[in-house]
């Protein structure tokens, strides 16, 4: 090639790319949202949006969601996973262990990011959280001693506590990992764990009130995409029956609970984003670590206390991230 049309050959190229930068800014992202729960989006859904927008999407122009919710019928799962394959996404936003398996058997090609999982590994989604090994990766907001602190708080906020329901989605298989870390918790402080196994939401108030039977002194809710879906029914249930609750995080406590321990479930769902970013532009989910919590927030709902005739100590009230008036 002659000098001359080398340079022509350059100048083109180097031409064009301001046009081809354009034409990737301007490539409508379609994004599969499946959730185990009713829409439309909410709290939670919120954080993603929020994501979304800090990274330069912005839905009805660059972004489009396809939103699939089971309206608590979890074993439509499969069949709304499969929906999003048909139509054909490019990438697939989940959250909780059984939406991300209902995706992974609908696709094993599309990128599936998890924008909060109880368990990642124990749950079988990912092969480990550095090197995740398949088409999943996202946030993972599991720490085995989180279950123990949230017992130790409620001990704290309600001293004569000798009995502990464990309230958990009888259909998630990964609850028996915290159930387990309960009782040993529980054996600790001279507390006996009560297993409270409940078919979400039609069972609530009937394991609410085999609770109020067995004598419990209050509540631990464990988390699944169920749970915070029926946050509210599990609150009004609980305070129908002077239980106090403690929950995972505090997007719980809009529902009426006391207290929670735990991680921004809103902020995973914005920091989910990232791996959506960095997945739409050529990353490879199997070498993306997921990423988990580095803050845990301790938050009391002011309202619900007094509701529970429950006196919160200056001190106690010092201690939390955030109180709820």
């Amino acid at each position: 090639m002659r000098r001359r049309e080398f340079v022509a050959l350059v100048g083109s190229s180097l031409a064009a790319l301001p046009l081809m930068a354009r034409a990737q800014q301007h490539k409508v992202v379609h994004i599969g949202y499946l959730m185990d729960r009713s829409g439309p989006p909410g709290v939670l859904d919120q954080g993603f949006f929020d994501g979304l927008r800090e990274h330069g999407y912005v839905l009805g122009q660059n972004a489009e969601i396809e939103y699939r919710w089971t309206e608590g019928k979890t074993e439509r799962l499969l069949a709304l996973a499969r929906e999003l394959v048909t139509s054909k996404v490019d990438i697939i936003v989940v959250a909780g262990a059984d939406s991300t398996k209902a995706a992974k058997q609908a696709t094993a090609t599309i990128p599936i990011v998890m924008a909060s999982s109880q368990d990642a590994v124990g749950d079988g989604l990912v092969a480990s959280l550095a090197h995740p090994g398949g088409n999943v990766t996202g946030r993972s907001v599991y720490a085995p001693e989180l279950t123990s602190k949230r017992i130790e708080i409620l001990k704290e906020m309600v001293p004569n506590l000798t009995k502990l329901g464990v309230l958990w989605n009888r259909d998630n298989v990964g609850a028996a990992g915290q159930l387990q870390e309960a009782r040993m918790a529980g054996q600790a402080l001279g507390i006996s764990i009560e297993s409270l196994p409940a078919q979400i939401p039609d069972g609530l108030d009937e394991v609410m009130a085999r609770a109020a039977e067995l004598g419990a002194g209050a509540i631990l809710i464990v988390s699944d995409s169920s749970t915070i879906g029926n946050r509210a029914k599990i609150g009004s249930s609980a305070l129908q029956r002077h239980l106090p609750t403690i929950f995972a995080n505090k997007a719980y406590l809009s529902g009426g609970g006391l207290m929670s321990y735990g991680p921004d479930i809103v902020e995973s769902f914005r920091l989910a984003v990232v791996h959506v970013d960095k997945i739409l532009r050529g990353a490879n989910p199997a070498s993306l670590p997921v990423e988990q919590p580095t803050k845990f927030e301790y938050v009391i709902n002011m309202k619900t206390a007094k509701a529970l005739e429950i006196a919160i100590s200056p001190a106690l009230q010092a201690r939390a991230d955030e109180v709820l008036e």
